[in-house]
């Protein structure tokens, strides 16, 4: 028994055991859910896909969201949530705005750079609070939801940014495409491939899912736990910021409801990728699919008929289930390695 044990492993190939790993992956359910949607609305209404603006508004409209998604990933992973995402990327919008007022020719490699800035200055402040100040995160983000918005509201006031204060070169950038493939989501997606690259590859990477797994754990082992948590907030503020300014180009008009509820959604769109809102395990494609997942049922509720109530409702019904999935795995997963533990103590 105990030969068999040691020459099975083995006797799989690596090939074979990455594909039945990504055959189990959460990440694949949740994009054949996706492609379900996507098939099944297309169906009901062509127009929904194969319409001059149906496949660009596909790509589009989510890469908002991915920038999000992308960026609160990283903090769930450490055991903690950023709740302040919504409220950063509407002051770093209403930003980008008045940049461009303020000083008429600036280039808009410098607005990106100033939002990307002004978001991980935003993060830095949250991931201080909770890295060194040792509050929890839920608390620490919340109340900067409101202080953050606060400022946005007292500094927009009923004011608001048009399409006419921002230069052409820059709102173009909302609807230019690559073949085929708008100027935005490429962005989101480069984004997504180098911080899942980082995550996967980079060893402050893999120490961010060392901490979520178990903080206490990694900090008897040495782990840089406070620098790392402080990171993964910069990190997020900095990318929400970046949505913001991305938020601009899309939008055109700018106003104290930017960004409203964005949190929420950024949230739900990292936890129904699979990433545990408990910490320790979830990859950004996975995130992204969800964000892709959340933005797609919206826009494809209303076309078939779907009132709002229950556009909401079925993105809550989303989430829940997500989380209930991610308990029932996780306790498989566990009562695996205890198997396999005591399975390997009998053939010793």
């Amino acid at each position: 028994m105990s030969d068999t044990l040691l020459v099975e492993p083995s006797a799989v190939s690596p090939t074979k055991r990455a594909v039945g790993g990504l055959l189990r992956s959460r990440e694949i359910s949740v994009a054949a859910v996706l492609v379900l949607v996507i098939v099944l609305t297309t169906l009901k209404n062509p127009n929904f896909l194969f319409s001059s603006d149906g496949w660009r508004d596909l790509l589009l409209t989510p890469s908002l969201l991915l920038l999000l998604a992308v960026g609160q990933t990283v903090v769930i992973i450490t055991r903690n949530v950023d709740l302040s995402v919504g409220s950063t990327l509407g002051l770093t919008a209403y930003l980008t705005g008045k940049l461009f007022v303020e000083y008429p020719g600036i280039p808009v490699w410098a607005v990106f750079l100033a939002g990307l800035a002004a978001g991980a200055v935003l993060g830095l402040v949250n991931g201080a609070l909770v890295a060194y100040g040792k509050v929890p995160a839920l608390v620490i983000t919340l109340g900067t939801l409101y202080i953050y918005r606060g400022i946005f509201l007292t500094w927009a006031g009923s004011d608001r940014i048009n399409p006419g204060d921002m230069p052409s070169g820059f709102l173009d950038l909302g609807t230019k495409t690559i073949l085929t493939i708008p100027v935005l989501t490429i962005i989101g997606f480069v984004v997504l491939a180098a911080v899942g690259y980082y995550l996967y590859t980079a060893r402050g990477g893999r120490e961010l899912y060392a901490i979520g797994s178990d903080p206490d754990a990694a900090v008897l082992y040495g782990l840089p736990v406070r620098t790392r948590v402080l990171s993964a907030f910069v990190l997020c503020g900095a990318l929400a910021g970046l949505a913001g300014v991305v938020y601009a180009a899309r939008y055109g008009t700018i106003s104290s409801g930017a960004g409203y509820g964005m949190e929420l959604q950024a949230v739900g769109a990292a936890v129904i990728g699979g990433v545990a809102i408990f910490g320790g395990s979830g990859t950004v494609w996975g995130a992204a699919i969800g964000a892709f997942l959340l933005v797609t049922i919206n826009r494809a509720l209303p076309v078939v008929g779907i009132s709002d109530f229950w556009q909401r409702a079925v993105v809550g019904a989303l989430i829940i289930a997500a989380i209930v999935l991610d308990r029932v795995f996780s306790a498989r997963e566990e009562r695996r390695l205890v198997a396999a533990r005591d399975e390997m103590r009998n053939a010793k």
